[in-house]
């Protein structure tokens, strides 16, 4: 793997405010002190339970939704003081996957018309053939490219969403959750397709998902966020191999297992669960070559 940074997240914060029903102000810490960096050609996969921070974390990267405080640096320099120009060009360089790929498709807009979408820039005759030969790669094709989104079935339209977002041949793509909503055999066709593109175009991801069968096959490193804040942080055989943080440990223990031994262990296991809180002081420790562990 090439070590050099493509993304460098540090010191994230993400406040959001909202007010109850009593129209009384209240403040959620959605993304709390987050520091990560995202190395080119790598899958980092984000893994942690609903309302954990996942996505809002990827959002942040992208500045869909900007961080409250901290820096996101690409290729060392600091998104925030980046020219108009830049961020237009960052903009086309960093794309996302949507979990829901027919809610991210306009309904009113062919597979071809939406994969050249993102070229308007170029000659129309020259953006039809990338698109064309995009969705060839992506197993759209004859007739396939003219019809609608309402055409296809869930895998076919994730698919063109894949294919929309690397058209552009982006550096960066954040994948939420794209298998999420896919039976488990078109999981495995639209994981094998993610793999063959990022070999074939470069390219880095961030995989956010809670299916740790997925994140497992997919990532080179996974990082584990709870509640807001990075707990764990490993390649992928050595967290599986080696969890060190109670919440981690806790996941992996949650996840279903083929095997009937491991999984009356499982069960055993569950029967006792330990109520998991993270303090205010915490040291960022490497416990082992490259693997880091958030330790009270």
């Amino acid at each position: 793997m090439n070590k050099e940074p493509l993304i460098q997240i540090k010191h994230a914060n993400k406040l959001f405010k909202t007010r109850n029903w009593r129209g009384q102000l209240t403040e959620v810490q959605a993304v709390n002190d987050v520091s990560l960096t995202i190395y080119k050609g790598e899958t980092v996969g984000l893994v942690g339970e609903s309302g954990s921070g996942k996505t809002t974390l990827g959002r942040g990267i992208l500045q869909l939704e900007p961080f409250t405080s901290g820096q996101v640096l690409v290729d060392g320099e600091d998104v925030q003081t980046m020219t108009t120009s830049q961020k237009q060009t960052l903009a086309q360089e960093m794309q996302i996957i949507f979990q829901d790929p027919y809610s991210a498709l306009n309904p009113q807009m062919t597979a071809l018309e939406l994969v050249m979408e993102p070229l308007f820039r170029e000659p129309k005759e020259l953006a039809r053939e990338k698109a064309l030969a995009l969705l060839k790669i992506v197993g759209i094709e004859g007739e396939a490219v003219h019809k609608y989104p309402r055409a296809f079935s869930g895998g076919q339209r994730q698919r063109i969403g894949i294919a929309r977002a690397v058209v552009g041949q982006p550096r960066f793509i954040l994948c939420d959750e794209p298998t999420s909503a896919l039976d488990v055999s078109i999981q495995a066709q639209i994981m094998a397709l993610l793999v063959r593109l990022q070999r074939e175009y470069a390219l880095s991801y961030l995989f956010i998902s809670h299916d740790l069968s997925v994140i497992r096959h997919i990532s080179d490193r996974i990082a584990v966020m709870y509640q807001g804040q990075l707990v764990e942080l490993a390649s992928t055989r050595e967290l599986f191999e080696h969890p060190q943080h109670a919440y981690t440990k806790k996941l992996l223990a949650a996840a279903p297992v083929a095997d009937p031994k491991l999984a009356r262990r499982q069960m055993q296991q569950e029967q006792v669960q330990e109520i998991i809180t993270l303090g205010p002081d915490f040291e960022w420790k490497e416990v082992r070559p490259n693997h880091f562990v958030r330790s009270e």
